[in-house]
């Protein structure tokens, strides 16, 4: 059976003619059955492999439902969890359960309920963006899949008190197990939210995650969104972060990748008011044969908008790190400021990396900028510590703290901040 056929039986067993999102699921299979699992021929997939990882032996996580123990659960909560609010993925399927709510300022609820009440325009209005900029058959996987997807609302004049923290938990103890975890976030006028986003693969069996979370801005909105990327070496990833700002608004990304086998990164700043502000910032740091590929896109669609971007890698042993920033500037997008830089370090002479920033600019009032760097360390800074007593290992690492640290400092909640640094700090001392 090849992976369409697979996937199409699968498909049918959790469709439901009554639900407020089954036309789109359908419209969205079809395209997966039309594009199919990319590869390296697409263009944008061209540095990373993905068609051999998406096969017949994965089970569906949202068919094959699995109860991960809160006794599991403790091992992975993040830093300061008790005064946060946790939502947790399981095989891709919200869990009520093992999640906690304690903002007042936050409403949770189904997306297929969110379709239905209330919120029915804001999904209708906003739901599957990520399509119109993502042209293959695994953003349309997703969502022809969506089961067990949220709505996250942030009311109106509203600072949502706690951080959010959602952690996808993969349970891959007795099988290979495809998730597919799915979110509609939506920022209204005037409020304001910190989330914090974690994966983390229970078990040895393989483990695929593939993962959607669209935010929407609203006016005087501020998002700050932290990604936390270190699962284990037999899990992989394609997550989608999709980022539209419709009214005059700040948002902030920082994405830190630093385990997993193949993780692709897709990350979108959709800039559609005028001085909409967007900061970007990605850190990865590989070892082993991992592999990791970032894609950025920023699209600023009116004038007066400004994009800051800054990608910063560390790479060892056989490793891959893979970085495609674009930026697009619109017909009337002018005033536009929208600046990008890319920076790796290779620490062996095996492990590389394919760099491709690209700036598409139709306005003529703008300034815009783009970089890149591919090199290793510097020997005179490293022979200047040593020559100040400092041994070569806490040398090494001392100057990979120093190139880490402009992704690092972005980080707001102070404890993530200082749990990010001491993950970091752990890998470096053991790599040097």
């Amino acid at each position: 059976m090849n992976n369409i056929s697979y996937l199409k039986e699968k498909f049918d067993e959790i469709q439901s003619d009554s639900s407020a999102l089954a036309g789109i699921r359908n419209k969205a299979f079809a395209s997966y059955e039309k594009l199919g699992i990319p590869s390296v021929r697409h263009e944008e997939w061209k540095y990373t492999r993905v068609t051999g990882i998406f096969n017949d032996t994965l089970k569906i996580g949202a068919i094959h439902p699995v109860s991960v123990e809160v006794e599991d659960f403790e091992s992975l909560r993040l830093p300061g969890y008790e005064s946060a609010n946790q939502l947790v993925f399981v095989n891709g399927v919200f869990s009520s359960g093992l999640s906690v709510i304690l903002s007042p300022s936050l409403n949770v609820s189904s997306l297929e309920e969110a379709a239905g009440n209330e919120y029915s325009e804001i999904v209708a209005k906003n739901f599957n963006n990520s399509a119109r900029y993502i042209d293959d058959g695994i953003n349309a996987l997703n969502t022809a899949f969506i089961h067990g997807a949220l709505f996250i609302n942030v009311k109106k004049n509203k600072a949502v008190e706690h951080p959010v923290y959602i952690y996808n938990i993969t349970d891959a103890r007795s099988e290979a197990v495809l998730s597919q975890p799915r979110s509609l976030v939506h920022v209204a006028e005037n409020a304001q939210i910190e989330i914090v986003e974690t994966y983390h693969t229970i078990g040895a069996s393989e483990s695929i995650v593939n993962q959607v979370m669209e935010i929407v801005v609203e006016k005087e909105a501020f998002v700050y969104y932290y990604k936390i990327q270190n699962d284990t070496t037999h899990a992989s990833q394609v997550s989608t972060t999709h980022i539209r700002q419709v009214g005059k608004s700040f948002a902030q990304s920082v994405t830190i990748s630093l385990s997993g086998n193949i993780v692709r990164n897709n990350l979108h700043m959709v800039l559609e008011a005028e001085f909409a502000e967007a900061h970007m910032y990605g850190l990865y740091l590989q070892k082993g044969s991992s592999h990791v590929d970032n894609h950025t896109l920023v699209d600023h669609a009116v004038p007066n908008c400004e994009s800051n971007e800054l990608y910063k890698g560390i790479l060892d042993d056989n490793s891959v790190g893979v970085f495609n920033g674009k930026i697009f500037v619109r017909k009337d997008a002018q005033k536009t400021n929208a600046f990008q830089s890319n920076k790796n370090v290779l620490l062996s002479p095996t492990a590389s990396v394919n760099t491709k920033p690209q700036l598409e600019i139709f306005a003529d009032d703008v300034k815009c900028s783009h970089g890149c760097t591919i090199g290793s360390l510097d020997p005179e800074a490293l022979f200047y510590l040593q020559s100040r007593g400092i041994p070569h290992k806490a040398a090494l690492a001392l100057l990979l703290q120093g190139f880490a640290v402009d992704v690092v400092s972005q980080i707001k909640p102070s404890a993530i901040r200082t749990y990010v640094e001491e993950m970091i700090l752990e890998r470096l001392s053991a790599e040097a």
